[in-house]
């Protein structure tokens, strides 16, 4: 997949931020993504006594059958400091090298992440997206800013999520009795398609399956990968 490689990371928080901005005028809300046959997951994890190493992870999914395609791996030093709302200038370096190591590009991405659901409206997925001119979901596990009711308590029911009288995102039931996840677009993909593509994504568990390999692989279990995709691969055979 290409990606570009000219981008500079290594910026003073106050032009991390003076860049968020500018990008976040460039996020596409509208659905645009048309007809989706892959999906990707993307997750990352740190690894080191000191947690100073990246490791991002990809993974490839068919949709809907979410049959694994592929992941990519990709390690790189951390080079930037954690500070809330700025989570892409950590960790997008490393995830743009795993997304060069896929020999497809998927038709949309989930970032465990948030997307528009940002101060500045311009979260990792967002930031991702806008990047890679590609349609991108963020989910989240928690609220960065903003607020939520809590939807119903049966799959599929979500509740706008609203910070300053603006709808950022949506808290979604994507299990029964679980926590919601919160979705927000990332790019060129509208809520309410962000929401069906999460829940589409969803099996037995609250977080889509997606966003459940890529963190096994970001955590260093690509062997689970590929036995998922040895059995899927001989299914295909017996029924050929």
């Amino acid at each position: 997949m290409r990606v570009p490689t000219d981008l500079r990371w290594e910026v003073a928080p106050v032009e991390a931020v003076r860049l968020q901005r500018e990008l976040a005028a460039r996020v596409v809300v509208d659905d645009r993504l048309g007809e989706a046959r892959l999906v990707a997951g993307v997750d990352v994890g740190l690894e080191g006594a000191d947690r100073s190493i990246a490791r991002a992870a990809v993974v490839v999914l068919h949709f809907p059958s979410l049959a694994p395609v592929e992941y990519a791996v990709a390690r790189a030093p951390v080079t930037f400091p954690y500070i809330p709302g700025l989570l892409a200038f950590r960790e997008i370096p490393v995830v743009l090298r795993a997304l060069e190591r896929l020999r497809a590009a998927p038709d949309v991405l989930i970032v465990d992440g948030h997307g528009r659901a940002h101060p500045r409206r311009l979260g990792i997925a967002s930031h991702l997206g806008v990047l890679l001119d590609l349609p991108t979901i963020g989910c989240a596990k928690s609220i960065l800013c903003g607020a939520a009711d809590a939807p119903a308590d049966r799959i599929g029911a979500w509740a706008p999520l609203l910070d300053r009288g603006e709808c950022i995102g949506a808290a979604v039931r994507t299990r029964a009795g679980a926590q919601p996840v919160y979705v927000s677009v990332g790019h060129r993909v509208s809520l309410e398609r962000a929401i069906n593509v999460v829940l589409r994504c969803c099996t037995r568990y609250r977080l889509p399956e997606t966003t459940r390999y890529a963190h096994r692989v970001a955590g260093g279990s690509e062997v689970l990968i590929r036995d998922a995709k040895r059995q899927e691969d001989s299914a295909s055979r017996a029924v050929d």
